[in-house]
């Protein structure tokens, strides 16, 4: 069950990783229209652009589960994500919903409205549909006669009639699924600031899990209608409160990541600190700029798992405060210099320059506090005690052609070879791995060829922290397994 979720929170990086493209255009619409003080034809041109991907929400999600819970990553599953996808919000649409329940549509649920192309909840309904469909299917032989439809192409023929199946099922069941949902949502809504904060203080808690991307699709999109992110791109909500799931996450990645890096290298031993240093600063620069932190948090959170909660606890309390005074920013990948400076022109935006004065209150916080426990404690953070850093050797990234092809060959070697290997994907920052055995894999030599971490669970599952750059890697890695 927990490879499920961790398997389901990757998939869903994937349409997230859009959303960088639909911020950067409404933030040109936003500047556009500061620049005019007026709405004009090319600020609403560039608008309705970045709209068009938020408004397809929904199916980007149906997409990327399907691809990224399918054994191959197929774009047969893809394509029968969105067959199975359009089927069941045509079906369900409210007009076509009255007629088959014969009333009027003024009577039809409130629900059903929502079921369309933004409807992320139905989406990942789908994608799971597609890939299972796929995975059980994709290598089934029809009969001679019917052996044109074998293989991958029976698998969206297979989705379309289980999404009719879905859509009557979810004809009697959605009402009572959509109003649970919203009442979730408006649970977590009314609790206000301390819902906030709580939100904050288990997405960093899910981070070794690899399932705070499942808990954010509830408050970032519209599956409790919530929906943070894209109400605060499209400026609808309320000013001070819509943002309030992502504008504590700035004073954290743009300052208390930093400030902890920054402890980190001044606790470690003298002969370690360069070492250290070249860690800690690359993941100080990515947290401030990209808002990307997990090549910082993993150089702790498994050494030092006491740290890693004083994290939880602070992030959780930036929620809280940022949301206790209504300070907004917003976000389409991470809380990073680049979105915070796209969303300063954004409506929603709320006194979006005091969570940088309460970033440098963090940074204070984060350092003295982390310091201290490092001290006090006397805990084995990178450059203490054992937990030296292995020195990479030069030629781990080679330079010009194949650049990666070094580091990718250490790679393979440290997880126990290519026979070892089962199934690789990535996310953000991290290689996602299913091997034959967690008992081959050597966390040191990983290290030694430019990993952060190395994470394992169960017998077969792993996870290797590579960085910003881990999609060069895990191309890398896949050329070599595939030759």
């Amino acid at each position: 069950m927990l490879n499920f979720f961790q398997r389901l929170g990757r998939s869903l990086m994937l349409p997230v990783a859009i959303l960088p493209a639909a911020a950067i255009i409404v933030g040109i619409a936003n500047a556009l229209e500061a620049l005019m003080g007026e709405k004009t034809i090319v600020s609403q041109f560039f608008f309705t652009a970045g709209m068009g991907i938020l408004s397809l929400m929904g199916l980007l999600f149906a997409i990327g589960t399907a691809l990224g819970m399918s054994k191959k990553n197929d774009g047969a599953a893809a394509l029968s994500a969105v067959v199975g996808f359009f089927m069941v919000t045509a079906i369900l649409k409210p007009e076509n919903v009255a007629v088959f329940l014969d009333m009027p549509v003024k009577e039809v649920n409130a629900g059903f409205a929502k079921i369309d192309n933004s409807n992320v909840f139905i989406g990942i309904i789908v994608g799971l549909i597609a890939a299972y469909l796929f995975n059980r299917f994709s290598d089934k032989e029809l009969p001679m006669a019917l052996s044109f439809f074998s293989g991958k192409r029976l698998v969206p023929i297979l989705t379309a009639f289980a999404a009719m199946l879905l859509a009557l099922i979810l004809l009697f069941i959605w009402p009572v699924i959509y109003s649970g949902l919203v009442s979730f949502g408006e649970w977590i809504l009314g609790m206000g600031p301390v819902g906030a904060g709580l939100y904050g203080f288990f997405n960093r808690l899910l981070i070794p899990l690899g399932l705070h991307h499942a808990l954010n699709s509830v408050f970032w999109f519209d599956v409790a209608n919530v929906n943070d992110v894209v109400n605060f791109q499209k400026g609808v909500g309320t000013p001070g409160v819509t943002g309030r799931y992502m504008a504590g996450f700035f004073p954290v990645m743009m300052f208390g990541m930093p400030a902890a890096a920054l402890a980190i290298y001044h606790t470690a031993q003298t002969e370690q600190k360069k070492r250290v240093a070249g860690l800690m600063l690359a993941g100080a620069v990515s947290a401030f700029f990209v808002g990307i932190t997990e090549p910082i948090e993993f150089a702790f959170m498994f050494v030092a798992p006491g740290l890693f909660v004083i994290h939880a606890v602070l992030t959780g309390l930036s929620l809280f405060i940022a949301a206790f005074f209504q300070w907004t920013a917003g976000f389409a990948f991470s809380a990073g210099l680049i979105d915070f400076s796209l969303s300063l022109l954004n409506p929603m935006a709320h006194h979006p320059m005091m969570l940088m004065v309460q970033g440098l209150v963090f940074f204070v916080l984060y350092y003295v506090i982390f310091r201290a426990a490092i001290k006090m404690f006397d805990m084995k953070t990178p450059g203490r005690g054992e937990e030296v850093m292995p020195e990479v050797e030069e030629n781990t990234i080679e330079h010009g052609t194949g650049k990666y092809s070094t580091m990718a060959h250490k790679i393979i070697d440290g997880l126990g070879g290519s026979d070892n290997i089962i199934n690789l994907t990535n996310c953000a920052t991290r290689l996602r791995l299913e091997v034959k055995d967690n008992a081959l894999i050597d966390d040191h030599q990983l290290k030694q060829a430019g990993a952060v971490g190395v994470t394992k669970s169960g017998r077969t599952q792993a996870q290797v922290i590579i960085g910003t750059h881990v999609q060069q890697v895990a191309d890398e890695v896949e050329r070599q397994l595939e030759h």
